[in-house]
Parts: C-alpha cells; structure tokens; sequence
C-alpha cells in the first residue's frame, strides 16, 4: 500500500494542469478507476481481512483525494504568480446566446440601475386581465385590433400584450411601485419582414406620486439612447390605447433606408417600435388605486423591433427561424 502512495503522488505531482490533475483523478478514483477495482477484488475475502482491506482502500481514497487537493492548489498558485487570469480550464465554446435574450438582459439591467423590479406573467390569460381590466370590455371595439388567439372563447387565450401582466401587478402592488417584465405575445397576424404571430414584448409601469408624459419620454428616451447611441433619431405620435390617456408611439428612423422608405418600413421611412401613456384613471379605480392620490405610466416595447434595428436584421421571422444571418454581429 505504501508504494502505491507513492507511485499515485509521483503521478500526481506530474500533473501540470487542471486537465492533468484529472486524468490523474479518473484514473484511480472515477467510477471505473483502479480503486474501485481493488475494492471489487476483495469481495470474495473472509468477512475479517475484507473488512481490514476496505479500511486500508478507503484511508487510501483520502490520501489521494488529499494529495489532489493539494496539486490544484499548488497549479493554482503557480499560475497567479506568473500573472495568469484565464481559469485553468476553459470548457469550449458552444453556440452563442440568442440576440433577443442578449437584448432583454441589456435592457433588464439598465431598468434595475432605474430602481424597476422585474416580473413574469402567464402566457395563457384570461379575458379578465388581457382586456377588461385594461379598460377593454366585450363590446369594445379596439378588440378587432387585437387578432386574439382564442384558447378557450370568449374566457381563455394566449396573451396579446404585456399589459396583462401590469393588470395583474396594479391589483397586487401598493404604490409607489416600477416594474418591467419582459416575455412572449401571441397574436394571429400575416407573417412579413416586420410582422410575426409570435413576437416579444416589453413592458413596463410605474404609479407614484405627480408622474407626468415627460417621466414617459425621457424613460423610453433612455432606452433608445442605451441601445444604439446618443445619435439616434426618434419621434413620438399620439397613438390611442383604451388603457392609457393620452397615449403615444414611439418611432425609430429605419435603420435600413435611413428615413426613404423601403419594404421594410413599408415605404414610411420609421419603424414602430411600441405604444406608451399615462394609465387611464378607470384602469387605476379598477385596480383600488386612487387615481386623484396616484398617476402612473406604462409602456410596451416590440422587442423583436428593437433586436432588428440593434443587429441590422432586416427580417424579423429571421429571429425564429434557422437563419443565423445575425450571428457575425453577437458577441
């Protein structure tokens, strides 16, 4: 047994990286390795000398485990020493992260540094809190706009907006509160370079005290900047949403014909990047909220837009498909 130990730490003291040390590991202690086969030997011994066996092989096992320990820690010094960040092994690269998780956590993080929590809400939504509690009852018309994808007609669906998930929030949240949750929208609509059934959203809210449509703009504003620099060129329109009054959009210059027009802003030279305004004060009522003591706004983001205009996608069923067109732009 002593000159087993010894021959191991010779072995051991060999080993000059992470790769080595475990080769060494494998070897004598992985699941087919020389010491489980000793142990597998002994089986047949009288019950005593198996016993005195199976100490001696297991005070072994430590002793290598130990020894190993203490290699890793000698490599590991070693390699500090002559100034080496990288770890001491690097498991190869696979893949790359999707530009739309990249995007998402980029924005997830500048709203966390904005004081915004973040949540997530049911992709299958009731009619409750997809429509009417963002001020859309049944006979509303702003609901043939919404090309509902019925799950269960009229009480179960997929959900057409993240503003679900803010009818949700305003009922269980004391204000002041912010919040964003970004995540998945469903809608039946004709697949085109900008247009898809699937497609992500967003959004975000916050209800405090004396917000106003400036607190609005200068936060979208903020992501704009974030995203694509100091330089870029945005406009604002007044837009309708039954949830909100007064309501807006933001619009970005096409990235792909610079304000001319082309087939992908569909000859209008801007890009619709989302829809935003201040809660409606019934929205708020319907909440408990009292909108004399509490204003809030919110907004919904297309993400897929903004992931396109980010990496000079010029097709947005790119994202979903096999096309890793995109790829020689993420990092």
């Amino acid at each position: 047994m002593t000159k087993d130990i010894n021959q191991i730490k010779k072995e051991i003291g060999k080993a000059k990286d992470a790769l080595g040390i475990e080769a060494v590991r494998v070897k004598y202690l992985g699941r087919k390795g020389l010491v489980n086969q000793w142990l597998r030997k002994i089986k047949d011994k009288p019950i005593e000398e198996k016993k005195k066996l199976g100490q001696r092989f297991n005070r072994l096992k430590v002793q290598i485990e130990r020894l190993i320990g203490e290699q890793k820690k000698k490599v590991g010094e070693i390699r500090e020493t002559k100034g080496e960040e990288k770890p001491l092994y690097e498991l190869p690269k696979y893949g790359h992260l999707h530009p739309i998780t990249v995007t998402e956590n980029e924005i997830n993080k500048l709203f966390k540094k904005l004081g915004f929590s973040l949540y997530q809400g049911p992709e299958i939504e009731t009619d409750e809190f997809c429509f009417q509690r963002l001020n859309v009852p049944l006979d509303h018309p702003a609901r043939d706009m919404q090309d509902t994808i019925y799950l269960k007609e009229p009480e179960l669906l997929l959900r057409t907006q993240g503003s679900s998930i803010e009818a949700r929030l305003l009922t269980q949240e004391k204000p002041p509160f912010r919040a964003a949750f970004p995540g998945i929208v469903y809608r039946n609509e004709k697949l085109t370079k900008s247009n898809h059934f699937i497609f992500h959203h967003y959004q975000g809210v916050a209800v405090d005290k004396n917000l106003t449509l400036k607190d609005l703009i200068g936060t979208i504003d903020l992501v704009f900047k974030h995203l694509y620099g100091q330089k870029v060129i945005v406009r604002y329109r007044n837009k309708y949403y039954p949830e909100v009054e007064p309501g807006l959009g933001p619009d970005l210059q096409c990235f792909n014909c610079r304000g001319r027009g082309c087939s992908l802003c569909k000859g209008f030279g801007w890009l619709e990047m989302g829809g935003a305004g201040m809660i409606h004060p019934h929205v708020l009522k319907m909440a408990g909220i009292n909108p004399k003591k509490w204003r809030g706004f919110a907004f919904g983001l297309g993400l897929d837009r903004w992931v396109m205009a980010k990496y000079q996608i010029k097709d947005i069923r790119t994202l979903t498909g096999g096309n890793l067109a995109y790829q020689p732009n993420i990092r």
